[in-house]
């Protein structure tokens, strides 16, 4: 759940994401100094956020423009992909959206993989500790999501996401400006605001970092409650490990906690089909 911590941190991730995938990476000063920020954050917040990320912000922020759009169509357009097998969770209009997203998914999905290789570091490990043979290629998924604002004489706004922890390996978040509704739960247990700071995506570890790392890193519990007038749209991607990994404590996290094996083995896929069963019911 975290520590008695009060604010998130910021991670300048540029040095990292210069170096990474080349030899030697690892004795890289620079690239050191963002493994110790990533070991600290995800010791004590299990949050923290990321800037020097090298994702354009013209490209952030047209795709909370066209998520905008799509939940300003009408209803029955939206109600065309909800979400079921049959309609496969994918929207025709507005007409850019596709293109849009293919694009800002490969960007995201390979700012993740290099922010999980400064973890593997943090860990001890080697930095494709979280490639290759153990977690497969990678399996992701991203949620457009809007919250609707207080309406009326509304005070308060129960309309949201209720607390939770992430089910893989790392979220980035990319939130609305000005929209403060993303919280964070300390082990004091009050709710520490993750507001939107331009330039940044707030990043979370998961359930199954959890696992791998034999709790060395735990996920944070979080909710989101927007109490703002304003519609407030979210761009989420999580990265997971396959489908298919069978996830169990790493060798060299076991040997920091003495040889004691805090979680037992288990399926990522079977994990996420419980947890969104579980929240996604109706």
């Amino acid at each position: 759940m975290g520590f008695d911590f009060h604010s998130i941190p910021i991670i300048d991730v540029s040095p990292l994401l210069d170096k990474c995938d080349r030899p030697m990476m690892a004795e890289d000063q620079g690239v050191l100094k963002v493994v110790r920020e990533l070991d600290e954050a995800c010791r004590v917040a299990g949050f923290f956020y990321v800037k020097g990320h090298g994702i354009p912000d013209s490209l952030v922020k047209e795709v909370k423009n066209v998520t905008r759009k799509f939940f300003d169509l009408p209803c029955e357009e939206k109600v065309k992909i909800k979400m079921s097998p049959k309609t496969g969770y994918r929207p025709e209009n507005p007409a850019n959206f596709k293109s849009l997203m293919e694009e800002y998914i490969s960007l995201q999905r390979e700012l993740a993989r290099k922010i999980m290789q400064g973890i593997a570091l943090a860990l001890g490990g080697p930095p494709e500790t979280f490639e290759g043979e153990r977690a497969g290629n990678s399996f992701w998924v991203m949620r457009i999501i809007g919250y609707p604002g207080l309406a009326g004489e509304m005070q308060y706004n129960d309309v949201g996401c209720e607390a939770h922890t992430d089910y893989g390996l790392l979220t980035l978040v990319n939130q609305d400006d000005g929209i403060h509704a993303l919280q964070v739960k300390n082990r004091a247990g009050e709710w520490i605001c993750a507001v939107s700071i331009p330039g940044t995506f707030v990043c979370n570890i998961g359930d199954m970092l959890k696992v791998w790392s034999n709790g060395l890193y735990e996920p944070t519990l979080h909710r989101v409650v927007n109490n703002s007038p304003k519609y407030r749209v979210s761009v989420v991607f999580f990265y997971e490990p396959n489908f298919d990994t069978a996830v169990e404590p790493l060798d060299f996290c076991k040997e920091k906690t003495s040889g004691v094996v805090r979680y037992q083995r288990v399926v990522y896929g079977e994990h996420l089909v419980s947890k969104v069963t579980t929240n996604f019911s109706t």
